[in-house]
């Protein structure tokens, strides 16, 4: 992934109704979720929907496919993959000490409260 990909990326993620859609399609795995289940999860308007999912999949981190009337979207696991990548081996410059935090078990989230140990608040 080269910068302005992963700008774009970061700009579509800098919100928090389209992290609450990642987060949801993550868990939904490949098979994706259908738009009125993301909106229903994330209370969100089918017109505000529509705008945070454009925004996502402008950014290639987002597809839509359709299964009958339904349009489902899921996660670009290989594109979200390529940003981490990105931000961890070219602006992070592969910092030892910042990858640790990555897999060290108190950079993952508390189950209780999903928040991270790392971040504050």
């Amino acid at each position: 992934m080269d910068r302005s990909p992963a700008l774009a990326a970061l700009s579509a993620l800098a919100h928090e109704t389209r992290l609450d859609i990642v987060r949801l399609l993550v868990g939904r795995g490949p098979r994706g979720a259908p738009a009125g289940e993301i909106a229903r999860a994330v209370e969100v308007s089918a017109s505000g929907l529509s705008f945070h999912l454009k925004l996502l999949e402008q950014a290639g981190l987002v597809a839509a496919r359709r299964e009958g009337r339904q349009v489902i979207y899921a996660l670009d696991r290989a594109r979200m993959g390529a940003l981490f990548h990105y931000l961890l081996n070219d602006c992070c410059r592969a910092d030892p000490e910042i990858r640790a935090c990555c897999t060290a078990h108190h950079a993952h989230s508390d189950a209780a409260s999903g928040t991270s140990k790392i971040w504050p608040g």
